[in-house]
């Protein structure tokens, strides 16, 4: 009797260590500190590469090293701080040809799913990525950079990722030729824990 009673609370022990939630921890991403930038490349009329970056965004994830697909990421980046180092470029970026930031001020990302890789520090991020007023469905290809104590008694972790966006699926249809219908994007995130 006795070894039955125990063989059930093993079990029931055994169930609970099954089921529990993930252990993710909250991150901050380090914007007031600079250590997060989101950048822009694209074609400029097939002869060269025009790059540029988002001065201002704000965000935070979870991450669970043992269970990334726990994982999860919100970005909400502010169009209006378009930054392609020349301002007369940059005021069109921002008209309703590209950007519209008058009537759409932020762009978001809200990941859905994340989908381990091939290794370890591998994953894509799944999620919904709104600009101009237009939500679709995008794969970031991320890989974890590191994670560890920082000098200042915190903790942190830090990822990059890559991205490709067809500017007509944002409305975005200003003539700039053949070469230029995609964007890619590059983001660096450091995160500091909650």
């Amino acid at each position: 009797m006795f070894a039955k009673k125990q063989l059930a609370v093993l079990a029931l022990s055994t169930l609970g260590v099954v089921s529990l939630p993930s252990l993710a921890d909250d991150y901050t991403i380090d914007t007031k500190g600079a250590h997060a930038s989101i950048n822009f490349a694209i074609k400029h009329l097939g002869y060269s590469v025009l790059t540029g970056r988002f001065d201002t965004f704000s965000g935070d994830f979870s991450y669970d090293p043992a269970k990334v697909e726990a994982s999860t990421i919100n970005v909400t980046i502010d169009t209006n701080s378009v930054n392609s180092n020349h301002a007369e470029r940059d005021k069109h970026l921002r008209s309703k040809d590209f950007l519209n930031v008058e009537k759409f001020p932020k762009a978001t990302f809200v990941s859905k799913k994340v989908v381990a890789g091939k290794d370890k520090d591998s994953f894509d991020l799944v999620g919904d990525f709104t600009l101009n007023g237009v939500t679709k469905s995008i794969t970031i290809a991320a890989k974890k950079v590191g994670e560890g104590k920082d000098p200042w008694g915190g903790y942190r972790a830090g990822f990059e990722g890559t991205a490709e966006l067809t500017l007509k699926d944002y409305n975005i249809v200003f003539p700039l030729g053949p070469a230029s219908e995609t964007v890619k994007l590059s983001l660096n995130v450091e995160g500091v824990k909650k």
